[in-house]
């Protein structure tokens, strides 16, 4: 049955396995997914160098290269060239800005898609499929943007873009047939003109691959863990770093993130009790989470995101403190630390992040 309804659709963004982050989680399990109930999927990403021969074959996909190796960066760590490549990002989105005329000009090699998904961050891929579609109406007949952040509307950038950038935003949210945002929250940060296309589709995720036999914890002293990004002022580790810093008793504090400047401040200060590793492959990451006693999230200061590493923590089954940037607790601290876990934070619905249930709602968005 599934095959008298096949579709042909193309998957358009910047991140793709085996890149770690969650825009590249969304891309690589949508398409996957999509691929398995039997549709044909062609994905248009930037391949690093890496040969995908055996993973199209292992899952029926078809990928695609739209920057080859033509994506310039500034490169040196001297101040002023730091400082250039700050101002360039900031006035005109270098480097990321080049994709829109790479997907541009790519995409004039395609035709005929039921359906198109276009996955940002960063926003250039949406702008270069605005530009294709405006010049080939034969490229879709329906075409999705998915955001998992906003663009001017996203409030935790410490340097928001500039004003003129609201033109763009304009511009493209008229384009794209439906909007995709992950949280209900987050449709207020976009123009108001548009917010009746937009649709929430969660983050979504193989529950048959995640839903493993984990090691449950067997540690000798409390061992908790982070996994993610950080930011001073917005999603900021300081005041729980600060307390841990004043206590005199025994723990593991890890950390999986490339945000390491945030935490150079604490690293002599907490010694062996603080552990910075970098990122690892998701699967292998679901593990290592599935050993800690309880985990940790940093809650965001607006409402308008959500991390979708609250997905993976709830599969591991390990409980949850959240910490609320706005209201530090100390005292439900002291409780995870002494395996009082009655204020753990519980997600809700977790079938509803099933790719499989994902990828029925960009589905029923051709009908």
């Amino acid at each position: 049955m599934l095959f008298m309804n096949k579709k042909k659709i193309l998957i358009c963004s910047v991140s793709f396995f085996p890149r770690i982050s969650p825009r590249s989680f969304r891309a690589t399990e949508l398409a996957k997914e999509l691929a398995k109930q039997g549709h044909e999927v062609t994905v248009l990403t930037h391949k690093r160098n890496t040969d995908y021969q055996e993973y199209e074959a292992k899952y029926n996909l078809k990928i695609d290269d739209f920057v080859n190796g033509k994506w310039k960066q500034i490169q040196g760590k001297n101040i002023l060239v730091k400082a250039f490549r700050f101002l360039l990002n900031y006035l005109v989105l270098f480097p990321d800005i080049q994709l829109t005329s790479f997907l541009k000009k790519e995409l004039q090699n395609f035709s005929g898609f039921d359906l198109l998904i276009s996955i940002a961050v960063p926003y250039p891929v949406h702008w270069g499929v605005a530009l294709a579609k405006k010049k080939d109406f034969n490229l879709c007949k329906i075409w999705v943007s998915d955001c998992g952040d906003p663009f001017m509307g996203n409030k935790e950038e410490k340097f928001n873009h500039p004003f003129y950038f609201k033109i763009v935003e304009n511009w493209f949210c008229k384009k794209p047939d439906y909007i995709t945002v992950p949280i209900e929250e987050a449709i207020q940060a976009y123009p108001s003109f548009c917010r009746s296309k937009i649709k929430v589709i969660p983050q979504g995720f193989n529950f048959e691959e995640s839903k493993n036999n984990y090691i449950k914890p067997n540690n000798f002293i409390p061992t908790f863990a982070y996994a993610g990004g950080l930011k001073r002022g917005f999603r900021d580790p300081g005041e729980f770093l600060e307390y841990l810093c004043s206590l005199n008793s025994s723990f593991k504090f890890i950390i999986y993130t490339r945000s390491v400047d945030t935490l150079t401040p604490y690293q002599n200060r907490l010694g062996d009790k603080l552990e910075i590793r970098n990122y690892i492959p998701r699967e292998q990451l679901l593990q290592e989470l599935s050993k800690m006693d309880f985990l940790v999230n940093f809650e965001n200061k607006n409402n308008v995101q959500s991390p979708s590493k609250l997905i993976d923590y709830a599969l591991t089954g390990r409980p949850i403190i959240s910490i609320k940037p706005s209201s530090f607790n100390t005292s439900i601290v002291d409780e995870f630390l002494n395996n009082n876990y009655s204020n753990e934070m519980k997600i809700k619905d977790i079938d509803k992040y099933d790719i499989r249930n994902i990828a029925s709602q960009f589905l029923e968005l051709t009908k």
